[in-house]
């Protein structure tokens, strides 16, 4: 069964590193092409524009723990959660 992975990072206010979406691209592309991806989207919070927001959608929760665990993945999402001198939050849903 698909499950949704999502995927939300609070950007810190005046944070201006070019770096940061290199990095979130690379991470998109890497994911694009793994075993058992089947979609993402990024959005971005209306009452708070610093917070984003990935869904993505994954055709089970081995596909994606099998990505979430990748050592370059993980390389890349260390970088970016160092930039943003915060975590990262994950949650894994499915349908009922």
């Amino acid at each position: 069964m698909a499950i949704k992975v999502l995927i939300k990072r609070r950007i810190p206010e005046g944070f201006i590193d070019p770096r940061f979406s290199s990095l979130i691209q690379k991470l998109r592309l890497m994911a694009a092409v793994r075993e058992g991806y089947i979609s993402g989207e990024t959005l971005k919070r209306v009452d708070q524009p610093r917070e984003y927001l990935v869904i993505s959608t994954w055709r089970n929760a081995d596909a994606w723990n099998a990505w979430r665990t990748c050592p370059e993945r993980n390389e890349i999402q260390d970088q970016i959660d160092a930039m943003l001198g915060t975590q990262t939050e994950y949650g894994v849903y499915e349908h009922p």
